[in-house]
């Protein structure tokens, strides 16, 4: 309760009487939430109605992109996949990390269909011409959007961009991946059968409502742990939205639970120092993701649902006043378009 109090706290000084009172009451709810069902055993009461032949599926001959995948669940989720025969390309920004990644994934699933791919996810320009060489060399079956940061004070990129919504929004968790490499790489998806996108976003943004005008977070304070949790809202609505548009592709955002993960570690110590004993292994915060990616009975759930622990879950806490309307919706989808634009290739 401490904990949550002090999450909720860190927006009073700015906030009106009515905001405030909403934001403690949405930060107490989710955190009560949380400790039932986003830790190790939240997870282990959902799975026990997990169905084993969901994952008992061989994906040799389909193609996987993962981003973020030398660490964490990115990494756990590859070598779910590559154990299972899928042809899976880490997306990464550090070489040493990746190429470890690599090796450690080859030799424990017997798999030598792990590629590398060394990217900034940082600049949307990268990430353009990222996708446009991937698109002319590979097919693409499956983008799982994973990568993701967390910075606990304003940082502009290279590209004059806030860094969360950089790595989070435009692009995905890592500074501009998510809209721009997705966008990027829908025409090759439309190409392949039976096409996925999944966009790990987290139960953080049950917090918050979408806020189309303050995108960069330029007026006020800044709370790093507020505008993640505001990026993955974001993430949240253009899933919703990308399923509309594009009906050949099967769209999922999903929630892996508080999981012990070195993103964790270093970002949040307080809570990691205080959760670890009861935070869930990267494998269980991977495990819907796979799900996601593989089984047939994702693939029969409608587009543009947002999942925790195999099912599909609200996007909203009772009574939180937190959903937005399909103007806003839609804007906040034009307003990352026009920002994309200026950096494509």
């Amino acid at each position: 309760a401490k904990l949550c109090r002090v999450v909720a706290l860190q927006e009073l000084s700015l906030r009106p009487l009515e905001i405030l009172k909403m934001s403690l009451y949405r930060n107490t709810v989710w955190f009560l939430k949380g400790l039932q069902e986003y830790t190790k055993g939240g997870y282990e009461a959902a799975a026990r109605s997990f169905s084993e032949a969901d994952l008992e599926v061989n994906v040799s001959g389909r193609s996987f992109i993962i981003t973020g995948a030398n660490s964490g669940i990115g990494r756990a989720a590859a070598c779910e996949i590559a154990k299972r025969g899928g042809t899976v390309h880490l997306v990464c920004r550090n070489e040493d990390r990746a190429n470890e990644a690599r090796k450690d994934i080859v030799e424990r699933c017997k798999n030598e269909n792990v590629h590398v791919h060394l990217v900034d996810m940082s600049s949307p320009r990268k990430v353009w011409e990222f996708a446009s060489g991937f698109s002319q060399k590979h097919n693409l079956h499956v983008l799982i959007n994973n990568a993701g940061c967390m910075v606990n004070q304003r940082e502009l990129t290279e590209d004059g961009l806030e860094k969360n919504f950089a790595t989070n929004t435009l692009g995905r968790k890592v500074d501009s991946w998510t809209y721009v490499l997705t966008t990027a790489l829908i025409p090759t998806l439309k190409k392949s059968e039976n096409p996925r996108v999944i966009t790990v976003s987290s139960g953080g943004m049950l917090v918050q409502k979408l806020n189309v005008e303050e995108l960069q977070f330029e007026k006020g304070s800044f709370d790093g742990t507020m505008a993640y949790a505001q990026n993955k809202r974001q993430q949240v609505i253009m899933t919703e939205q990308w399923a509309a548009q594009h009906k050949e592709i099967h769209f999922s955002s999903m929630h892996p639970g508080w999981a012990d993960t070195p993103a964790v570690q270093s970002s949040m110590p307080d809570f990691h120092a205080k959760m670890k004993n009861k935070l869930r292994t990267e494998a269980q915060g991977a495990d819907t993701v796979v799900w996601l990616a593989i089984s047939d009975a994702a693939s029969r759930q409608p587009s543009g649902l947002f999942f925790q622990d195999r099912k599909a879950v609200s996007t909203h806490l009772l009574l939180a006043s937190s959903r937005s309307s399909p103007a806003e919706d839609q804007k906040l989808m034009s307003k990352l378009e026009e920002l994309a634009v200026k950096f494509k290739c």
